[in-house]
């Protein structure tokens, strides 16, 4: 998923940091906040990140320009909502950048926009609809971080095919013609890791029910009645 350093010609890069400056202030501000009011969530926020870093270095080759990779953003979404998560993932894609010549500074934006703020988005909304619906927890965890996964990779191939449409000139057929070639060749890593994903984001929340069960209920991430079943279906 991160596009490498000088790949997204002008005016693209540019127009993915317009598009994610604001999410990520505005992420900034709600985890000051956040961080204020209840300081007990810091070692939360540190395992969400600490996850999204881990996951999103197991880089695999795929599209030229960019790569195949878990993301780690659900988990971070699902507990912080989507501006916090956008925070979060800035933070490991400039180290990643920095450090591990694993994405590129002049691509954070279209790299953002796609692993910190729009998969993290399909991530929450799917949660809290599926909560809603009063699905299995599990199930729906699973569901929300595989789906945020794939929302990435879509994201992806929509910022590389508006940059290269087939023919160089950006038209409908051009885009659609590039858009479904970056797809296709994603889906053959992507598929698989996403459901990866999902398996282990579950885990993870499973055991942070497990000792933080209370922070969670606090911020409404998840209803006592649910803690209850849960640990009642486990004992």
């Amino acid at each position: 998923m991160h596009i490498m350093e000088g790949f997204l010609p002008t005016p693209w890069w540019q127009i993915w940091f317009a598009v994610s400056i604001p999410v990520i202030a505005y992420g900034i501000y709600k985890m000051d906040k956040l961080i204020k009011e209840k300081r007990e969530i810091l070692p939360l926020l540190a395992v969400a990140g600490a996850f999204i870093f881990v996951l999103s270095s197991l880089k695999m080759p795929s599209v030229t320009g960019s790569c195949s990779h878990p993301t780690g953003t659900g988990v971070a979404a699902i507990m912080f909502g989507p501006a916090i998560t956008a925070v979060l993932s800035t933070i490991v894609l400039i180290y990643q950048a920095l450090f591990l010549a694993h994405g590129g500074l002049t691509t954070l934006g279209a790299n953002v926009l796609s692993m910190g703020i729009i998969g993290p988005v399909a991530s929450y909304v799917i949660y809290k609809t599926g909560m809603k619906a009063k699905l299995n927890f599990y199930l729906v965890v699973f569901l929300a971080t595989a789906f945020g996964d794939w929302a990435t990779y879509i994201v992806t191939s929509t910022e590389l095919a508006l940059a290269f449409p087939a023919g160089g000139v950006l038209t409908f057929a051009g885009f659609m013609s590039s858009f479904g070639k970056f797809v296709a060749i994603f889906a053959i890593t992507q598929v698989p890791l996403a459901i990866m994903e999902g398996a282990v984001s579950a885990l993870l929340l499973k055991y942070v029910i497990n000792v933080k069960s209370d922070i969670l209920v606090e911020m409404k991430v998840i209803e006592a009645s649910v803690v209850r079943k849960i640990r009642g279906l486990s004992a």
